[in-house]
């Protein structure tokens, strides 16, 4: 069985419903999710695990726009700083919305952070524009299609 850890930050909710609408597509599929808020993890918590999920939506934290959730931009960027994924396959959702010009750049931001952390990237991001109800069918499709490489990995 392949155990996948989900690590994501929300403040609307946004996130946290693409992951929930995520879950059941992989649990179909025999693959474990273990779900953790940003705010509350270690950096040891990115290594538990077959595979990593980073999930963050975009913000203007520190007054710029196209910036991480200032949760996951506190692990990532402070906390986990010095972590090691030693190949880790990483998947990554970002979320944003078209108002902005840097709609989705959440996820140049966790990429970046994958590979500059020895992570070995799995498949293409999900990128969600606008809120993601009405968008599950998108999430279903690249759920299946993340099913067939996490259990390939």
């Amino acid at each position: 069985m392949v155990s996948l850890t989900a690590i994501y930050a929300t403040s609307t909710g946004h996130t946290e419903y693409v992951l929930q609408a995520l879950v059941p597509v992989l649990a179909k599929q025999g693959i474990t999710v273990t779900l953790r808020r940003a705010e509350t993890c270690a950096p040891e918590d990115l290594l538990v695990g077959d595979a990593l999920l980073l999930a963050s939506g975009t913000w203007n934290t520190g007054g710029s726009e196209g910036q991480l959730h200032v949760h996951m931009d506190a692990l990532l960027n402070h906390r986990a700083k010095d972590i090691e994924l030693r190949e880790k396959p990483c998947v990554l959702i970002a979320l944003g919305d078209d108002r902005y010009y840097y709609s989705c750049r959440a996820t140049e931001r966790l990429m970046q952070f994958v590979l500059h952390h020895g992570g070995k990237p799995l498949g293409s991001p999900l990128l969600m524009v606008n809120e993601p109800y009405g968008q599950e069918e998108k999430v279903r499709k690249w759920g299946e299609k993340l099913a067939i490489l996490l259990l390939a990995a």
